[in-house]
């Protein structure tokens, strides 16, 4: 029956991603600039979370450009789930969202109070959260001078703010990502740390804060 179901809701959601694509689309080329940016700003998240992880080895690789309505935003993942929300306040007009799995959160938190890399039993404490918001902090500081090299523009940020969530509170999100667009640009990179994280983080944008970033970094080349 479970499988009758999950075959039910992947055809359903195919059929929300060909609207989507009849509505709002990116050229390859506007995907490719956005993969590149994604790319070198990650890169740099990656050494600043290896440095706040006793140098342990980091990569945040590979984006994967998608299309999505907000309401998918939490369709792969399963309980709960960490929110990230990074606001601009120079360089760029608008806001994006990075979603952490809740056991790969747990285990950053682990690593940087010096233990082992456990996701530990039991609900995301408040110890944990702010572990990790520290963490998100230095790591999209990072991101955000890169991008400010790449765009040839100062791009700063507000300090992160993180909540965990129930993935079924779709209508929670959607309050904590204040953003009245309901089209985004869903990039999903490998996330490996050391050995004991080997998972995925997104990241949203909507898609006009996207278009307007890929049109600041093709400015900069003419």
């Amino acid at each position: 029956m479970s499988t009758s179901l999950d075959s039910f809701k992947k055809g359903e959601k195919i059929k929300r991603r060909k609207r989507l694509m009849a509505d709002v689309t990116l050229t390859k080329e506007q995907q490719d600039t956005l993969g590149e940016i994604a790319n070198i700003s990650m890169g740099s998240s990656a050494t600043s979370l290896s440095a706040l992880l006793n140098n342990l080895k980091v990569d945040i690789t590979t984006p994967k450009i998608e299309l999505i309505r907000k309401s998918e935003s939490l369709d792969d993942y399963h309980n709960v789930c960490v929110l990230v929300h990074i606001n601009y306040v120079k360089g760029l007009s608008g806001s994006n969202v990075l979603i952490l799995k809740e056991d790969d959160v747990k285990i950053i938190a682990d690593l940087m109070m010096g233990g082992p890399g456990v996701a530990a039993p039991g609900e995301i404490g408040e110890i944990q959260l702010s572990a990790v918001s520290e963490a998100m902090n230095q790591m999209m500081g990072s991101a955000a001078s890169s991008m400010s090299q790449l765009l040839d523009r100062v791009v700063d940020i507000s300090p992160p703010k993180t909540d965990n969530i129930d993935v079924e509170s779709v209508k929670i999100f959607e309050r904590l990502f204040e953003s009245p667009e309901i089209d985004f640009v869903k990039i999903t990179f490998n996330l490996k740390i050391g050995t004991v994280v080997d998972s995925v983080m997104v990241q949203l944008y909507p898609i006009t804060f996207a278009k307007d970033m890929v049109a600041l970094f093709d400015k900069k080349d003419n």
